[in-house]
């Protein structure tokens, strides 16, 4: 487990090592930098979660990304009044 740590300093097994270091897995993008799933061998970043992160970005934001939030879109819809007093009496 020489020289592989992950961001906050945790060790990872010589398995998920050799993984990283087949190829399985790409370099992360610049999309990436902030997330807190990278994990550095030897000097280049991967993503722990997701082996091709380019793909997880093609439609937009990526489901993995601890840095990224998605923007959610409120609306406010219109209630007749008459329609909204008859269902509260109707309950009773």
């Amino acid at each position: 487990m020489a020289g592989a740590k992950a961001k906050k300093g945790n060790n990872i097994s010589e398995e998920a090592l050799a993984r990283y270091k087949s190829g399985l897995f790409n370099q992360i993008i610049d999309k990436c930098e902030g997330c807190e799933r990278i994990l550095e061998v030897s000097e280049t970043r991967y993503c722990r979660t997701y082996p091709i992160p380019t793909a997880k970005w093609k439609h937009g934001i990526c489901n993995f990304a601890t840095h990224v939030k998605p923007e959610t879109i409120t609306t406010t819809i219109k209630v007749n009044p008459l329609k909204a007093s008859k269902r509260a009496s109707g309950k009773k």
